[in-house]
């Protein structure tokens, strides 16, 4: 499974001070899970966000961030940011905020039996 390791680093120490993070390894990257939930991913070159969905058209439209889409539409509250978007580390900060300050509010995903 291959993913940015500077990239995957550089989120790590944002997250450094936060509570509950584990990392697991999924979507072809590593996934920084907060409480259990999806928070941050790392792949080749670009951060995969979860954000809140009413954040989620303002932030589709910045520099070098594209939509997640499944069967054709937008996946309203998941977004990329390469590494045009992510290259400074005030840019990289918030994403990574944006995705700790929608955490409390996402859902879980339910566990599979």
């Amino acid at each position: 499974m291959a993913y940015n390791e500077k990239l995957a680093q550089r989120v790590r120490e944002m997250l450094a001070d936060v509570p509950n993070v584990e990392e697991k390894k999924m979507f072809r990257g590593i996934t920084f899970m907060v409480n259990g939930k999806m928070c941050v991913s790392v792949g080749d070159d670009e951060v995969m966000c979860r954000i809140d969905p009413a954040q989620h058209d303002e932030a589709a439209e910045q520099n070098d961030v594209r939509e997640m889409m499944r069967s054709g539409k937008a996946l309203k509250g998941f977004i990329f940011a390469g590494p045009a978007a992510t290259k400074t580390k005030k840019d990289l900060q918030r994403w990574v905020d944006m995705s700790l300050g929608y955490n409390s509010q996402a859902k879980a995903t339910k566990k599979k039996k």
